[in-house]
């Protein structure tokens, strides 16, 4: 009798165990976000995890943003991709043109009968990620651009007013002197340099960074990155670097820790910096708009997105895709979407947080907060509304490459930009003919 009593008892465990009402379906994300950024996307998951009991997302990190999308392409040809990916800005077009590997975002969220209107995004932000048919191709996550920072305890000990960042670039030019003169050995850097001097450069000078409205109106856009504009400024920079008021200090985002150790008293990054500024700087600080040359006209237009989207990738079962549904829901609530923005310092995706975001005081009590947002929103033209180019990833290389000979004094303004636009509009032929 206890023998047959074990038996029911084992039985019946193993009923619940196996029971389709216990089983919680898995959603692998794929993420490039490392320190403060890397716990923020960990607390997404939990919080989305905790708020329900049908699906799990596990976030892996999958290093650098041109690593882990190298990894997802792999696993794909292998059969193992991940359900999301994150893929940052540069590889929108590359993706777009990934026919069978993703599945368009609108699409998933409408077969699992979520709700989704393109409509209450910010429109810069939606567009961006908008095939030319219509169609929303992914959804919009960490978006960002390009802000100065600097460090008002070293603009107070220069006889620089701390209240009061430099507008434009002559600005910059004599606010670094006074730094150095005071003794800052490093006045100016900039992290993402091809972003910041190049494309974002473009936008808010209201100038051409390549044709066909920077390759969102077809794929045979070429670069126009050697203009007299972009040669001024890249010899303005050189010039700087020549008299220690500007320091290389490395590609990407690698110098973005000489600010906040305070090594480095002013720099161009991104609006998604803040979160470790706000958490480990250990003085004041002030964000502002990038500056700008005033005798261009028409400027400062509008900045361009930056930061990264999540993709959907194909092969997946219907439930999943359903979990997947829900987990962009959950992340582009109102609520959730503005604490985001407040932690990080990434833009607020949707109208609603920005308003939720405002309304709460927020920006009144932490001044600068609002510059990203704000140079995202003026009205766009067909030179600002974003760069949507094939090879991206390939291109940001070369123009790394060849600035690097320029701050070493190795090539002029102009021979450096000749080139980038050399190489990368063979690039782009490569990518038009693969893709037409």
């Amino acid at each position: 009798m206890k023998t047959l009593r074990r038996t029911a008892l084992a039985l019946g465990l193993a009923a619940c165990i196996s029971s389709p009402a216990m089983a919680v379906t898995e959603i692998q994300w794929w993420h490039s976000m490392t320190a403060v950024n890397g716990e923020w996307v960990n607390d997404l998951a939990k919080q989305f995890n905790a708020s329900q009991s049908d699906y799990k997302v596990v976030p892996t990190f999958k290093g650098s943003y041109d690593e882990s999308m190298t990894a997802a392409i792999a696993a794909f040809r292998a059969g193992n991709a991940p359900h999301i990916l994150q893929v940052f800005e540069v590889g929108t077009a590359t993706m777009m043109a990934s026919k069978g590997a993703v599945v368009p975002v609108g699409k998933i969220m409408t077969d699992a009968g979520e709700k989704f209107d393109p409509k209450a995004y910010i429109p810069a932000i939606a567009a961006y990620y908008t095939a030319p048919n219509g169609q929303m191709m992914s959804f919009p996550f960490n978006s960002s651009t390009t802000v100065f920072y600097y460090n008002k305890d070293a603009f107070k000990a220069a006889g620089l007013d701390p209240n009061t960042p430099p507008a434009t670039w002559g600005d910059v030019t004599l606010a670094a002197a006074k730094l150095k003169a005071s003794g800052h050995k490093c006045p100016l850097s900039i992290a993402w340099q091809g972003w910041t001097q190049l494309e974002s450069f473009s936008a808010w000078h209201n100038v051409e960074y390549a044709t066909k409205q920077n390759g969102l109106a077809g794929l045979d856009a070429r670069l126009k990155i050697n203009s007299p504009l972009h040669v001024r400024h890249i010899e303005n920079l050189a010039n700087m670097a020549k008299q220690g008021l500007f320091v290389y200090k490395g590609r990407g985002n690698v110098p973005e820790a000489t600010f906040v150790s305070g090594e480095c008293a002013m720099m161009t990054t991104s609006s998604g910096f803040y979160g470790n500024v706000r958490k480990n700087a250990k003085f004041a600080y002030g964000v502002a708009p990038l500056p700008y040359y005033k005798d261009v006209p028409g400027a400062p237009q509008n900045t361009v997105i930056g930061g990264a989207s999540l993709w959907v990738m194909s092969g997946k079962k219907a439930d999943e895709y359903k979990g997947i549904a829900k987990f962009f829901n959950f992340i582009s609530s109102p609520e959730v979407q503005a604490a985001s923005h407040q932690r990080t310092g990434y833009l607020p995706v949707t109208t609603a947080a920005f308003n939720l975001t405002e309304k709460s005081g927020y920006y009144k009590e932490n001044p600068g907060t609002d510059v990203a947002v704000n140079q995202m929103i003026r009205k766009v033209t067909d030179k600002s509304r974003g760069i949507r180019l094939g090879n991206y990833v390939q291109i940001r290389t070369i123009e790394d490459e060849e600035l690097e000979q320029v701050w070493a004094g190795k090539k002029s303004a102009k021979e450096a930009l000749d080139s980038v636009v050399q190489r990368g509009n063979e690039l782009l032929e490569r990518f038009e003919k693969a893709n037409h």
